[in-house]
């Protein structure tokens, strides 16, 4: 007698629909969500631009090196990185190696900080909270009046922390070996704002400042904008890898979820979390602990999909667990339910996905959940 097939496991992040902005890096992300049981709404927001179409950088990095900075300070390991390569392919890079010798080197995070040991420089000054403005602090502190300071910027430049530089009376050079572009296809960005508008999205992931300004441009330029801000202040979750990814979210007056540690690893992790403690509804019945997501239950560990109305029934029933729950009131809760007749069809359907009789038929009064 052959077994009847066992249940998939129930993953971390399974009955949930997370978004994605991000380019680089997507594809582990990406992976690393749907190992957990996510479901994937990938929009690339913004793509960094080839090395090879950017010139100057090159042209940059000369004059960076004609001056020869006193200070350098790294804001990113991919920066530093794609840097380097550009000034090796341009013969430049033993000069950009013995100007990091000479100069008092600080960077914004331990990320940079392993990017600069790589290189087989000498160890930098790192900022103690992962921010531009912090590295400033610490110069502004020491004096940087008629000092060289070269900034090696991260796609998106902050201009307030080199405005404070330039006011301190520091000579400022910047270089950008990487800037940002549209990676959209004319269509995934507008569909993942509508998601996200109609409340189909749980979590929305950003891991790049830039990302957030271009989905917000992208709903302005649709007429969107004021739907989506609201959808974020509420029911969706925005999630920022850290507080300078956050910036432009929390200008908009949306608290995002952000890591403590500013890892693409720790986003995830915190995507989990949060998804299990405040986006599942739990509930004892008389068949088993039943879990609630946004795509589907799980009831005792075996998951279930579900449409989202027979989602949304369900919740209303969980609103008042025991209760009775009128036939109108869930009318009223299901949008494009008109009819008794099509709520009717929907909790049939309900019933026969569900290992058990979770609903039951209250006659004349409405329906409930099992007890």
């Amino acid at each position: 007698m052959t077994a009847a097939p066992s249940a998939p496991a129930l993953g971390e992040l399974t009955g949930f629909r997370v978004g994605v902005t991000a380019h680089r890096r997507a594809t582990d992300f990406i992976s690393a969500l749907e190992r957990r049981g996510a479901q994937v709404v990938h929009a690339p927001a913004l793509m960094i631009s080839p090395v090879t179409e950017d010139t100057r950088v090159i042209e940059d990095t000369r004059t960076l090196l004609a001056h020869r900075p006193e200070v350098l300070v790294v804001t990113t390991a991919y920066g530093l990185r794609r840097w380097f390569e550009a000034a090796d392919a341009a013969g430049l890079g033993e000069e950009l190696r013995d100007a990091f010798r000479a100069a008092r080197v600080l960077t914004r995070g331990a990320k940079a900080r392993g990017q600069v040991l790589s290189l087989e420089l000498d160890d930098p000054e790192v900022s103690a909270d992962e921010r531009t403005s912090s590295v400033v602090d610490r110069l502004l502190a020491d004096g940087v009046r008629g000092t060289r300071v070269a900034v090696q910027l991260h796609g998106l430049t902050d201009e307030l922390q080199l405005e404070r530089l330039v006011a301190a009376g520091a000579r400022v050079d910047t270089v950008a070996p990487y800037r940002w572009l549209s990676a959209d296809d004319g269509e995934r960005l507008p569909a993942l704002i509508r998601d996200v508008c109609e409340r189909r999205i749980d979590v929305l992931t950003f891991t790049a400042a830039p990302a957030v300004d271009s989905l917000f441009s992208t709903a302005q330029e649709a007429g969107h904008y004021d739907e989506l801000v609201e959808a974020l202040r509420t029911d969706v979750t925005a999630a920022a890898v850290g507080p300078v990814c956050a910036g432009p979210l929390l200008e908009a007056g949306v608290e995002p979820l952000v890591p403590e540690r500013f890892r693409l690893g720790a986003l995830v992790r915190a995507v989990c979390t949060h998804a299990a403690q405040e986006r599942t509804v739990v509930l004892p019945t008389r068949y088993g602990t039943l879990r609630l997501m946004s795509t589907g239950t799980a009831l005792d560990g075996e998951f279930v999909p579900l449409s989202d109305a027979q989602v949304t029934v369900l919740r209303a029933l969980a609103a008042s667990p025991g209760a009775v729950v009128s036939r109108a009131q869930l009318l009223s809760a299901v949008p494009g339910l008109d009819t008794e007749h099509a709520l009717e069809m929907v909790i049939s359907r309900l019933r026969k996905a569900l290992p058990a009789p979770v609903v039951e038929t209250v006659i004349k009064r409405g329906y409930r959940l099992s007890p």
